[in-house]
C-alpha cells in the first residue's frame, strides 16, 4: 500500500547562494587553472619554436660567412706572408746598397793612396779586415802606401805590413821587385 502525507508540512527550502555552489567553484577554477597553464604551456612551447627557427637561420648565416671569411682570411695571410717576404727583400737590398757603398769607398780610397810604380795584385775584405797585396819597386812607395792608408779617414791605425819579401831581377824583369802584404782595417765615418 502507498501512504501519501497530504498534510503540509514545513520543509526546509535550501537557499541558493549563488550560481555554483562551492565544490562546483572549486572544480570550475581548477579547470580555469589548468586550461591556463596548458594555454601558457603552449604559447611559450611556440614562441621557443620560433626563437629555435631564428637561432638556426642566424647560425646558417654565421656559418655561411664564416665560410666565406675563411677564404678572406687565407687570402689575407697569403698577402702578409707576401708582404714579409718583400720587407725581407728590401731590407736585403738596402743592406747590400749600403755595403756596395763601402766597396766603393774602399776602392777609391786605396786607389788614391796608391803612390807611383806601385802595383796591386789581390785585396780581400773579411768583415772590417782588409788584406792588400802587391808588388813595388822600391820601399818608400810601399812606406808612403802605409803613411797614405793611416792618414785616410777610411782606416783605424795602424796599419799593419805583414811581410815584404824582395825578388831578384830575372831575364823577364830587368829590376828587383819587392812583394808585400798589408792588413788594414775599414772603418767608414759615420756620415
Amino acid at each position: 500500500m502507498i501512504r501519501i502525507n497530504l498534510l503540509a508540512v514545513d520543509r526546509h527550502r535550501r537557499k541558493k547562494t549563488g550560481w555554483f555552489d562551492p565544490a562546483a567553484r572549486v572544480t570550475t577554477a581548477c579547470i580555469l587553472v589548468l586550461v591556463g597553464t596548458g594555454v601558457a604551456l603552449g604559447a611559450w612551447a611556440l614562441a621557443l619554436n620560433r626563437q629555435s627557427a631564428t637561432l638556426d637561420e642566424q647560425l646558417a648565416n654565421t656559418s655561411a660567412q664564416a665560410r666565406r671569411l675563411h677564404s678572406v682570411i687565407q687570402q689575407v695571410q697569403k698577402f702578409e706572408q707576401q708582404r714579409s717576404e718583400l720587407q725581407e727583400r728590401v731590407a736585403l737590398i738596402e743592406q747590400l746598397r749600403q755595403g756596395q757603398s763601402g766597396a766603393v769607398h774602399l776602392l777609391d780610397e786605396v786607389s788614391r793612396s796608391l803612390p807611383d810604380m806601385l802595383w796591386l795584385t789581390e785585396m780581400k775584405q773579411t768583415g772590417d779586415i782588409v788584406t792588400i797585396e802587391g808588388r813595388c819597386v822600391s820601399l818608400t812607395g810601399l812606406s808612403d802606401l802605409v803613411s797614405h792608408l793611416e792618414s785616410s779617414p777610411y782606416f783605424k791605425k795602424p796599419v799593419e805590413l805583414v811581410g815584404s819579401q824582395t825578388q831578384p831581377a830575372t831575364a823577364g824583369q830587368p829590376e828587383e821587385l819587392i812583394k808585400f802584404t798589408i792588413k788594414a782595417e775599414y772603418a767608414p765615418p759615420q756620415s
